[in-house]
């Protein structure tokens, strides 16, 4: 175990000694190149900054206002019928948007139910088998100004269904 610590220690500085070296030799200002990136990269947080932030704030009122229990008691009878326990369809929802409000879901049902559980060991896998979807969409596309999305949405929660029927069959 100690080696393969060591190892990883070692890789993310070699590979900046890598990309330097290799500017160097090939005649690239690495340094400018760098301050050219980090400007862009700027000025996309400062694009996307809106964006984010209605989301976090719509995801935290429909959490508080209690809409997700509300949507999860209403869904339990399909829920039941294909093995997604009740307490999981808040955290589905909310994944669509934000992966940080759906890691917060994620503690509340570790520290009600267990991570052991059935509930635990789904939402789990859940979190890593589904993407956020609006989030995504919403954020990098308006970061690279993509406006004819086609197929992404279909496509995208297509997967979101492959991952939820993948979760609920590992987890139990």
């Amino acid at each position: 175990m100690s080696i393969m610590t060591q190892v990883s220690n070692l890789i993310i500085p070699a590979v900046i000694f890598y990309v330097v070296g290799y500017g160097m030799v090939s005649g690239v200002k690495t340094y400018e190149c760098f301050l050219k990136g980090a400007k862009e990269g700027l000025r996309i947080v400062v694009d996307i900054m809106p964006t984010l932030i209605g989301l976090m704030v719509g995801v935290g009122i429909l959490r508080a206002s209690g809409f997700f229990d509300f949507i999860g008691v209403i869904c339990k009878p399909v829920t039941g019928a294909i093995g997604l326990p009740t307490e999981l369809v808040p955290l589905l929802a909310v994944k669509l948007f934000s992966s940080s409000a759906a890691t917060g879901l994620v503690i509340d049902i570790f520290e009600t139910l267990g991570p052991d559980s059935v509930c635990g060991r789904i939402a789990s896998i859940l979190m890593s088998c589904t993407e956020t979807v609006f989030y995504t969409m919403s954020v990098y596309f308006l970061a690279v100004k993509v406006t004819k999305t086609r197929y992404t949405l279909a496509g995208a929660l297509l997967s979101t269904l492959a991952g939820t029927i993948a979760s609920i069959l590992l987890g139990r």
